[in-house]
């Protein structure tokens, strides 16, 4: 019997509950999930019978790249949902959310999502309903399983209990409800909803101190970073609370050396907001220039933490308003809580340096710690007093006058392992409980205590040399209960960073007993270097699982890697070999001039013909005007340190210089439209590499040192592609998109927000725009030039190979000419590359002085700075565990505008 209804003659709202009271089943075919999906079903799925069970498949806008994986799936999902659900929740929304959270806790309610992609919108609605006495009935219309759907809107609706029609309309829901592409929903959003169904906010920041006990969670679960993007991950909570924890307790002192890619900046940043909302002094972060912007920038989107750049005049805030120029003096009036400086501001010793250092402040953060060193390294300086560098020196001024002082740096050891003992000294300025007191052996003897962290040095056996080793600084009782009986015993607290050397003769055989098996692990498990420095392996994430989830903490993203071996390096064209020796020429020209290096002219020559031959045409023909020659195009830090070399060094050119570099810019000119590294490109985006099918397919980004070549390379495709818009991702505002060869400005946000929709999937990028740029939507990689830093090549890879991929493989092409310096140094690297990535999880940036040592025909050289890399782990740096932090289920909230009010005072 087929029955027939409109809401034009009769409202359908009770049409649900008269039906579902006592059924023993319903399952739905629905539209979007969202809250509502209980809004009017809500009251009748409770009155269903004991046992019954609703099932519900909805639409998604999730992509089909999202469900790649059941992490990726239940990252989209809570994104969607987060999107969807206000913060600021409403009475009504507040008892739908609390329903909602119960049905799905308990099993009554279960939900299937399917991406558009599939089938495309579920325009189709229809339900199953089985009753008590185990008769059925489909209905089939337009209402959707929400309030306006069965109360507000025209709906039609139709209802059949023929066999034959609840057969129909059953087996569209099971095709549905079984497809490959539909998935559970996500664990989180039932969470998220029964928080907020209980959301408490926390008006300000004196009471979040006062009555909530400063928690953490409070002032983060509802950022940025957990509403729109993929939220936090399990070892960066752990940190950040660890952190905040140390800082409250009377400062942080942390060396964070995460491998690359696993989210440094917003563990850093976050512990430093939490720590500016608890006191109430400055916040400094000290960053290589190139990277000021994104930090701020990732502060603000993901953070939302407003703070200041400091551009060497003036300061610019979050919104881009820049303050008035009005001297050095300026920088101590930063008008917000945080902000940022470049680091070659220390490195340069200037002015600003000592003002800095002589302020104090909440926290201090560090990026790049590793450039923190001494001048005097290596072993013929074993035993020699440090010679700090500059930001080394003023580290040691600024850390008495901060509470909290958080280094970051994937290499923190560079050549030498007592590089880790000169941050840990840093840390320890002014906090005892890092190396001890100024008499203590880790402080007085820095080798011995290496040597024995290393293995290289037995334990001592005599119980009161191990006393003087443990005793100053004496671990936390929370390490080990060997320490917590001791330090009982010794009714010393926590709170106090060492015991007496008299102490050991008032311990019992029994501790003194105690204190020996402590002695047998204690230098390799708690010795202070792994108390101050986290380092967590993306091998140890991805393959140790979270015993809340029994998933790994990070799902395993594997990198396939093209271009290692001779046979796939790119042929030197003989164009390219003539053009090699033509700079080689003119640089032994200007070599006859007194008093100037062609060391530098020859790398910058060399780099830029090894990226492409257009960047090399472009490097002459800008020598041959005058213009002096850059290491790169877009602003580094090694400008702060090093100025290049300056034009009036080099003009007029004499006749012979001027004829070589006519000459090669000729050869350039030349070859500039048939460069080889541009057709392989062009080979792995449309057929790819290994049978790994077009890269193009998968997405791709291109990275290049250099803007001059990203830029010809996106043109250069975009002419061969034409139906395929490729976009130029760099640093200022040169970003844009190329469309059938005619290029378009778009803002960088803009090209990440379509990257991640897939209506971008080919994007030419520079290194100034490598660090922060987050594209795990795309799965392939192509490194058009080597950068002799190999932290940047490094920072790269960690664009695709980062939390948040959805492939459990992504594929890179390093590109380099065969014979080239990159070759030359590549083989001589070939024998231990993967040796150090495995050790340090990236290269160490000593390593750039090879590539030039190279380029300078210096072989012996390259050979020793090689050789100089450690070959064993420096120390057991062991974080292979991860307390579990829940913030997911935090009701309480602190409010954000109180955060950002409190945030924007200024210093």
């Amino acid at each position: 019997m087929i029955e027939r209804y409109s809401s034009r003659r009769a409202r359908l709202g009770s049409f649900l509950p008269e039906r579902l009271a006592g059924a023993r089943a319903y399952d739905r075919i629905a539209g979007y999930f969202s809250s509502s999906v209980i809004e009017v079903a809500g009251e009748a799925l409770e009155q269903m019978a004991p046992g019954a069970v609703a099932r519900v498949i909805c639409n998604s806008s999730l992509n089909p790249l999202d469900v790649a994986t059941a992490r990726a799936a239940k990252q989209a999902m809570r994104r969607e949902w987060c999107e969807g659900v206000p913060a600021d929740v409403p009475p009504a929304l507040r008892e739908r959310l609390q329903r909602l959270f119960d049905f799905l806790v308990s099993g009554r309610l279960q939900v299937r999502v399917l991406p558009d992609a599939c089938f495309g919108l579920i325009h189709g609605k229809a339900g199953v309903v089985t009753r008590e006495d185990g008769s059925r009935f489909c209905f089939i219309g337009s209402a959707n399983e929400s309030q306006p759907g069965w109360q507000l809107n025209y709906e039609l609706l139709w209802t059949d209990e023929s066999a034959e029609g609840v057969d129909w309309v059953e087996e569209e829901f099971r095709a549905l409800w079984a497809s490959p592409e539909a998935v559970e929903l996500a664990d989180a959003v039932a969470e998220d909803a029964g928080r907020l169904a209980h959301r408490t906010v926390i008006t300000k920041v004196a009471e979040w101190k006062a009555d909530y006990n400063a928690s953490p969670a409070a002032g983060a679960v509802e950022l940025p970073v957990y509403r729109r993007e993929d939220g936090l991950w399990a070892h960066q909570k752990w940190f950040i609370q660890r952190a905040f924890a140390a800082h409250r307790a009377g400062g942080a002192r942390f060396v964070l050396a995460d491998q690359v890619g696993l989210g440094k900046t917003v563990q850093l940043a976050l512990a430093a907001k939490l720590m500016a909302l608890w006191g109430d002094r400055p916040v400094l972060v000290l960053a290589p220039r190139p990277l000021l912007q994104q930090w701020q920038e990732e502060l603000w989107r993901l953070l939302a933490l407003p703070c200041a750049r400091w551009n060497g005049r003036q300061w610019i805030d979050e919104q881009g308003v820049v303050y008035a120029d009005k001297g050095i003096d300026e920088l101590r009036r930063c008008p917000r809580r945080a902000g940022i400086v470049s680091t070659g501001l220390i490195t340069q010793g200037t002015e600003a340096a000592a003002l800095l250092a002589s302020m104090q402040f909440e926290c201090v953060v560090l990026d790049e710690a590793h450039r923190a060193r001494r001048r005097n390294i290596g072993p013929t300086h074993r035993n020699e007093r440090a010679d700090p560098n500059n930001l080394l020196r003023f580290l040691q001024r600024v850390t008495p006058r901060t509470r909290s002082l958080l280094l970051a740096s994937a290499t923190p050891v560079q050549l030498d392992p007592i590089e880790a003992f000169d941050l840990l000294a840093v840390l320890g300025e002014g906090n005892d409980s890092v190396l001890g007191s100024s008499f203590s052996h880790w402080r007085t003897r820095p080798r011995e205590g290496l040597d024995l962290v290393l293995g290289r040095k037995d334990p001592p056996a005599d119980l009161s040399e191990l006393w003087e080793w443990l005793r100053d600084p004496l671990p936390p009782g929370e390490e080990h209960r060997d320490v917590k009986l001791l330090r009982k015993a010794l009714q010393i607290s926590d709170g106090t960073a060492y015991a007496k050397p008299e102490d050991l003769q008032r311990l019992q055989p029994p501790d003194r007993a105690r204190l020996q098996r402590l002695g047998a692990r204690f230098f390799a498990e708690h010795n202070p270097y792994i108390r101050a420095i986290v380092r967590r392996t993306r091998a140890f994430l991805e393959d140790t699982l979270d015993p809340r989830t029994q998933e790994p903490y990070l799902q395993p993203v594997r990198v396939r890697l093209f271009g290692e071996s001779t046979d796939e390096a790119v042929p030197l064209p003989d164009l390219l070999r003539d053009a090699y020796e033509a700079a080689e020429a003119f640089c032994a020209e200007v070599g006859k001039r007194p008093r100037i290096s062609t060391g530098f002219l020859r790398t910058i020559l060399l780099r830029r013909m090894g990226s492409t031959i257009e960047a090399g045409r472009l490097t002459a023909q800008k020598m041959l005007g005058g213009e002096a020659p850059s290491d790169s195009d877009e602003d580094d830090d090694a400008a702060d340190e090093a100025p290049a070399v300056q034009p009036s060094a080099l003009h007029p050119l004499t006749t012979a210089e001027a004829g070589e570099l006519l000459r090669l810019l000729k050869l350039l000119e030349t070859g500039r439209q048939d460069d080889p590294k541009e057709r392989l490109v062009a080979r792995l985006l449309l057929n790819g590499e290994g049978g790994s099918g077009p890269w193009l397919e998968q997405g791709c980004i291109i990275f290049s040192q250099y803007l001059d070549s990203a830029i010809w390379l996106a043109a250069q495709l975009s002419s061969r592609l034409p139906e395929e818009p490729v976009a130029l991702y760099a640093g200022g505002s040169a970003s844009g998109v190329y469309r059938a060869g005619v290029f378009t400005r778009l803002d960088r946000d803009l090209i990440k927000a379509q990257v991640r929709t897939g209506d971008l999937r080919l994007v030419a990028g520079t290194d100034a725009a490598s660090e922060g740029l987050n594209l795990q939507r795309l799965g392939t990689l192509i490194n058009l030039d080597l950068p002799w830093n190999p932290t940047r090549l490094e920072q790269r890879k960690g664009r695709i190979q980062r939390i948040g991929q959805v492939r459990s493989e992504v594929l890179i092409y390093n590109m380099r000419y065969r014979d080239s310096v990159e070759d030359r140094v590549h083989q001589l690297l070939s024998s231990r590359l993967q040796a150090i990535r495995d050790l340090f999880g990236q290269l160490p940036d000593t390593l750039e002085d090879a590539w030039v040592a190279v380029a300078q025909h210096d072989v012996v050289r390259a050979q020793q700075i090689i050789a100089a890399v450690p070959s064993v782990s420096p120390f057991e740096m062991k974080y292979d565990r991860i307390e579990p932090v829940d913030w997911e289920s935090c009701a309480e909230v602190l409010d954000a505008a109180a955060q950002e009010t409190a945030l924007k005072r200024g210093w």
